[in-house]
Parts: structure tokens; sequence; C-alpha cells
């Protein structure tokens, strides 16, 4: 099972709430997905306001772990200012920690990442950072008592997969004890499996599946492609080879073929 702060989730899967085209289909996905945790921006989403009313019922009545983040957040102290209201609003001291540096590309900001990191660990928050797969940013976050990570795969939105596919195995290669959530950057259930074949510890989604034409499908092969790909690493898949072996031994068999036919004539 995924663990991490000393709980034990049943999925690998955790989603996120926003862009979805309304709240019934957001409810369908969610029950595809049946993902671990559902993720929620308190500058979109504010249970105290009549238009967050609705939303906060529906994720009430899920029943699934909350993950609220601090989505656009520019700063330290604008990032824990938002997950202390949103420990308040939500009751949670779960918090997604995203602190973002650049606008266009919506890079973490690694050197406030751990600054606020470290204030709201000592604030008695649960911290999930949003990082880079940068293992230096990484290795900071864990000093400053962050139990797991949350490294992207590409920018958030881009749905372009793993761009850096060695930096994330290597990664995982000498963090191999902490868990590992890829979040952002992911376009395809291939995408989940594939990482998860590397080793992760689990995928967050949001408009890889709230963007999509059948979100409520995509929700499901999503589940599907993450468990797979948790099956096939636990599976130990054999090595890449650049030369054939055959699956079926020659010893036995009733004809020798010779290779005469390939010499010139």
């Amino acid at each position: 099972m995924l663990t991490f702060y000393g709980h034990s989730f049943p999925s690998r899967l955790l989603l996120g709430t926003a862009a979805y085209p309304s709240l019934d289909i957001m409810r369908q996905a969610v029950a595809a997905a049946e993902p671990a945790m559902i993720t929620v921006a308190l500058r979109r989403h504010n249970p105290a306001s009549d238009s967050g009313g609705e939303l906060w019922t529906l994720l009430q009545e899920a029943g699934i772990p909350l993950l609220p983040n601090t989505a656009g957040c520019l700063s330290v102290q604008e990032a824990v200012t938002t997950a202390q209201m949103a420990r308040e609003l939500f009751d949670t001291d779960w918090i997604k920690l995203e602190l973002i540096g650049h606008d266009d590309t919506l890079q973490p900001d690694v050197f406030q990442l751990v600054e606020a990191a470290d204030i709201l660990i000592r604030d008695g928050f649960k911290v999930l950072p949003y990082c880079t797969e940068d293992l230096i940013a990484c290795r900071r976050l864990l000093d400053a008592g962050c139990q797991a990570l949350m490294p992207w795969a590409a920018p958030i939105g881009t749905g372009l997969g793993a761009v850096n596919g060695y930096a994330l195995r290597l990664l995982r290669d000498r963090l191999p004890d902490i868990p590992l959530i890829i979040d952002a950057g992911l376009g395809l259930p291939s995408h989940a499996a594939q990482v998860m074949e590397w080793g992760f510890d689990g995928v967050l989604l949001n408009s890889a599946v709230s963007r999509s034409g059948n979100p409520v499908q995509m929700a499901k092969a999503f589940a599907q492609a993450t468990e797979a790909g948790r099956n096939a690493y636990e599976a130990v898949p054999m090595p890449p080879s650049e030369h054939t072996r055959a699956s079926t031994p020659t010893v036995g068999q009733p004809f020798w073929h010779s290779d005469s036919y390939n010499q010139p004539t």
C-alpha cells in the first residue's frame, strides 16, 4: 500500500478537482478512479462561500481524504498563510505545498519551497511538496522534514509525460526508501504506467482527466494503468538487451538448419 506520514492508502492514484465540465462528471470520475486522496485548491473552492458549498458537500460525501493545496502562491508567506487557512476550513493538516517561481512554466521555486516546508512541518503539517526532479533540491526538502516528495514529470497541464526520464530514474535510485509521487505533466495512462514501472510510488492527476473527452472513462483508465505499472515493477521486468535470445531452446528440435543458404553462390 502507499504509505507516508504513518498513513496507508489502498490506491496509488491521487486526483484533482479542477476544470471538470460539471460537478456531476467530477463526482463520477472520482468514483471511477477510487483515488487515495482528492486535491482541492483553497483559492478555487472555499467551503465557506456559496460557490464552494456544493463542491464541499460533494467532497464530504465521497468519503475520500482531502489534500488541500497552495496553488498559485508565489511567496513563502503566501503559501504558509494559505496552508493555515486550508487547515481551518478543511479540518486537515495535510497540505500539498505549491510555490511557483515562474509564471509561464509554473516551475516550483525550490529555494522558497524548502523554507516554506520547514515552517509548515514545524507547525504540524503533513507536507507533500510539488517539486522538480532535482536530486539536491529533493534532499533539502527531506532535510526540512518532508516524508514524501511530489516531483513533476513535465510542466503543469502539458500532458507531455516524463520529459527527463534519466533524472527521474536517478532520483528514484538515489532515494529508494522515500515515497515519490509523480505530480504534473502526465497526459496518457501509458505515461502513468511508465513511471510506476520505474518504481515511483504513485501519481497525481488533474488536467489529464478533467480536460479529456470523457473524464470518467479516463479516470478509470489511469487507475488501471497505475495499478498495472506497479504490478509490473513488483514483478521485476526482464532487463532489455540489444541481442536476441530465443524463448524456445534449440536442443531437441527435430531438424537442424544449416546457414549455408547465407553463403554467396
